[in-house]
């Protein structure tokens, strides 16, 4: 197993006013990282964008950091469905210009409030899934597999990115696990991450505080669960999620690829990174 950093982790230090791209891959091969995660960069029309993510490969691989994912988001329910798949699959060439072997794009936040009948995850299942196979068959004869992330609230339970995965149908579709994301669908980590365990196609490491919903509200930094539970980020290890327990849990499923942090916390990036990149790969060690 590879452990890696996701740009998202560095905040405001990837803003070019501060370390910039290039600065935080220089951080993550200080920091002991292997592989990187991208996310998308606005403002950019198609051709910007290619130019764009092949200098940013093309830097990767000069401080020897693997490109390894490109994370993006996309909406299939409240779009046009056709419309949007023909836009991920820029996105896709995109993904290879980077040298990125895995893309993750959404599913759909979900159903506007205002539909009270018919808006469970089976109802919207079939949408989804045409367009994800749209996509991915696409996306492998650029080189690319795609994945979805159990993230979103709408599809981040387990059970329902299982029931995606096995509706499209396609070896070159899978999952990215997030460890951590499985707090906000108020499953059980470990349980998630042995469900998924033989999709996985990716993984992110992330770790949260957690306190009851039927606590005081602890303020500022915090978010909801789905059930209602407080939520936030933290370095890894220093949170409640079994980071370790799931860590060895994809080990044992014989997943050998990479393991990107994603910090969420309130601490300086750099400090939650260096030390939770540290305690990772003691994680996976063991």
């Amino acid at each position: 197993m590879k452990i890696g950093i996701s740009l998202y982790s560095f905040h405001e230090y990837a803003d070019e006013t501060s370390l910039g791209i290039k600065g935080c891959i220089d951080k993550v091969k200080e920091f002991g990282g292997e592989g990187v995660d991208f996310v998308e960069t606005p403002g950019l029309d198609q051709e910007q964008y290619l130019a764009y993510a092949k200098d940013i490969g093309d830097y990767c691989r000069k401080v020897g950091v693997e490109p390894v994912c490109f994370c993006v988001g996309s909406d299939f329910l409240n779009r046009d469905t056709d419309a949007e798949t023909e836009r991920v699959k820029k996105l896709v060439d995109v993904a290879a210009a980077y040298g990125c072997s895995v893309m993750r794009h959404d599913a759909t936040p979900g159903y506007p409030n205002t539909v009270k009948t018919g808006r469970s995850f089976d109802c919207v299942l079939p949408v989804l899934a045409r367009a994800y196979r749209a996509v991915t068959e696409y996306a492998q004869t650029k080189g690319v597999k795609t994945c979805i992330e159990n993230h979103g609230f709408f599809a981040q339970d387990p059970e329902r990115v299982e029931k995606l995965i096995n509706a499209v149908g396609h070896p070159n579709f899978g999952a990215l696990i997030d460890i951590g994301n499985f707090a906000c669908a108020d499953a059980d980590h470990n349980y998630a991450v042995g469900l998924l365990a033989p999709y996985a196609f990716h993984a992110h490491a992330k770790d949260f505080h957690k306190k009851s919903g039927s606590l005081d509200d602890p303020g500022e930094g915090w978010f909801r669960s789905r059930g209602g539970n407080y939520l936030r980020g933290s370095i890894i290890g220093h949170g409640d999620v079994p980071v370790r327990q799931c860590v060895q849990t994809l080990k044992r499923a014989g997943y050998d690829g990479f393991l990107d942090i994603e910090f969420e916390g309130m601490e300086d990036p750099l400090k939650g990174i260096r030390i939770g990149i540290a305690n990772l790969k003691r994680f996976a060690g063991d």
